[in-house]
């Protein structure tokens, strides 16, 4: 056995630094030519601040309320989806400088209030307000 000599074997190495320049290539392409789209969201103004004389202001405001079972109320009176652009158009003419505050019960579907809301900006109603309401 003098005559055999046993070598080692030789490691395979791999490089990796060729593919981690293609990784940050990439990455830099898609970022470069990705687009970022804004989500339109809904313009929700937060109720005004009480004033001294709030009689005066609760007598001003259209309050339409949605309830667990999505009935609707206008100031009190219920109605259909159909109904509640004429009530807050007649409401409006009642008193001109009336703000409108849609009070929702937690279960109340979003899309009910939605329509509501644009039904209030068809109406062109200038103060509308959205609050949630105790269950």
């Amino acid at each position: 056995m003098r005559g055999r000599q046993t070598k080692a074997a030789d490691e395979a190495s791999v490089d990796l630094t060729p593919m981690l320049d293609v990784v940050f290539i990439l990455l830099i392409f898609f970022i470069v030519t990705s687009t970022f789209i804004q989500e339109r969201a809904l313009g929700l103004e937060p109720p005004p601040p009480p004033s001294p004389d709030t009689d005066q202001q609760q007598n001003q405001a259209i309050l339409i309320y949605v309830g667990e079972d999505n009935l609707i109320q206008v100031n009190g009176r219920f109605t259909d989806i159909s109904g509640v652009r004429a009530n807050m158009e007649r409401l409006r003419a009642e008193n001109p400088e009336s703000a409108l505050i849609i009070q929702a019960h937690p279960r109340a579907r979003t899309g009910t209030i939605v329509k509501i809301r644009d039904e209030a900006y068809n109406a062109k109603m200038d103060r509308v307000n959205i609050v949630q309401s105790e269950e």
